[in-house]
């Protein structure tokens, strides 16, 4: 077992002592292909020294695997969570056979007292594992960004592309409707009541009404058309109510155009209805496109410098717009100063730090149960500051864990659902980037409140970029 020790790096400079003292309390673990080490969120006892064979490191984010590393002979396994009395941070199995050094806790304590060379090597280590879990982590939360801003993009889209198919069809019936009343005789005057009757009706909110409402509604229409003759009066009667039309409206036009082209009439009314409504939509998902590409772009900060005049509230609102999905049945309060000055500073950045805050309150209230959830968002000066609040009705967070909210790769979220960054690198944003302050306020179950304080003109800090690192 010595030599064996021996062999790998981190013991390569131990004394015979404590090499042997070291030997004496490891012993040899084997693994199958596929077989599991340690699990993500499991208590760290022992560290690994991989003899042969292959284990990769995977952590769960998003609800998916992110593969961290691979861990081939003579590297070191699992001494992050002894080093920091944590939780296992990620996940460990083998590819193939694998052979491996197992190391309790208290003989890695004891080595690292008596050996400042092990402490050192195992420091680098530790500091080489962070770096790649960092990279790789924050690489994935911009791919899952991505994921959202693509469904996003897609709902809109989708309408529109839907809408666009039926238009062919809406039209074509539309002008069949059309050229069968000129064949009845319709006249100009009967075509421009017709024509005013459709404004009217494209002008109606049906989603206003409730389903018993509705039904009444179509119930009333369906009595009045089979009394009036018209034929189809059971299909024709939903499409007006969906059109906004009302009982006195068809009777309006009845009155108009007569009993005669009164059916034909409120045919060409439903399929000029619904050809409006598909061109609404049309617009509407143009709308929503184009304000989701330019959120974007303003969020993302594209086509300009690094450090630019950064209006705060607009990259707020930018942001509450790419997490729109996220944000679902969420109220949101906004509280702005009037006025608010701009300040200088790194937009981008600055829209990760209010990307992560109000994404975490977003999961505090679905966390909690989800119903009447509220975030209050406040932007105002103060001494020269501005200072940002964002406050969630959500579960809040446990005292013990308050004190380590900001620590890299800590998180109260469960496993497979948090990477434990996005604090911390929000923390270096506002206080390494931008000399202000990010801080927890308070936290107590329905109410939680982070404050973010900017300076209006930072002095340059040259800390690279915490999303580049």
């Amino acid at each position: 077992m010595e030599d064996v020790l021996r062999a790998v790096p981190l013991f390569t400079d131990l004394s015979e002592a404590d090499l042997a003292r070291l030997a004496q309390s490891t012993s040899m673990e084997s693994l199958s292909a596929g077989e599991t080490l340690f699990e993500e969120g499991d208590e760290g006892d022992h560290a690994y020294i991989v003899t042969a064979g292959e284990l990769e490191i995977v952590k769960t984010a998003d609800q998916r695997e992110v593969l961290l590393a691979v861990i081939r002979d003579g590297a070191v396994v699992g001494e992050m969570a002894l080093l920091t009395a944590a939780p296992r941070n990620a996940t460990a199995r083998a590819r193939e056979h694998s052979e491996l050094i197992q190391i309790p806790k208290a003989a890695l304590d004891e080595l690292l007292d008596s050996s400042a060379s092990a402490a050192r090597a195992l420091f680098q280590v530790y500091l080489g594992r962070w770096q790649e879990t960092d990279q790789q982590l924050r690489q994935s939360e911009r791919l899952a960004l991505s994921a959202g801003l693509a469904h996003e993009l897609n709902n809109p889209a989708a309408a529109v592309a839907r809408s666009a198919a039926q238009l062919t069809e809406g039209l074509s019936s539309y002008d069949d409707a059309r050229t069968a009343l000129l064949a009845e005789g319709f006249t100009a005057d009967q075509q421009r009541a017709l024509d005013s009757a459709l404004d009217a009706a494209t002008g109606g909110d049906p989603n206003a009404l409730s389903a018993l409402a509705r039904g009444d509604l179509e119930d009333e229409l369906n009595d009045w058309l089979e009394d009036a003759g018209v034929e189809r009066a059971w299909e024709i009667a939903p499409a007006l109510v969906e059109a906004g039309l009302t009982l006195d409206a068809v009777r309006d036009l009845q009155q108009s155009l007569g009993d005669e082209h009164l059916g034909g009439a409120l045919t060409a009314l439903t399929h000029g209805t619904s050809l409006r409504r598909g061109i609404a939509e049309i617009e509407e998902g143009a709308r929503r496109l184009s304000e989701i590409v330019r959120a974007m772009k303003s969020y993302s900060y594209m086509d300009r410098g690094d450090m630019q005049s950064v209006d705060i509230t607009q990259g707020i609102d930018d942001t509450l717009t790419i997490l729109k999905r996220k944000l679902e049945g969420i109220e949101i309060v906004r509280e702005y100063e009037d006025g608010l000055p701009e300040i200088e500073g790194f937009g981008g950045e600055l829209n990760q730090v209010w990307t992560n805050l109000i994404d975490n309150a977003a999961y505090a209230i679905q966390d909690a149960d989800g119903a009447d959830g509220r975030i209050t968002i406040r932007a105002v000066v103060v001494d020269g500051m501005v200072d940002v609040q964002v406050e969630d009705n959500g579960k809040g967070i446990a005292p013990e864990a308050q004190q380590r909210i900001f620590d890299s790769f800590f998180t109260t979220k469960p496993v497979g659902v948090g990477t434990g960054l996005g604090l911390d690198i929000s923390y270096r944003i506002v206080v390494h980037k931008h000399q202000g302050s990010l801080r927890l306020l308070s936290s107590e179950p329905g109410r939680t409140v982070f404050q973010v304080e900017l300076p209006l003109h930072p002095a340059p800090s040259g800390e690279p970029d915490p999303s580049e690192e």
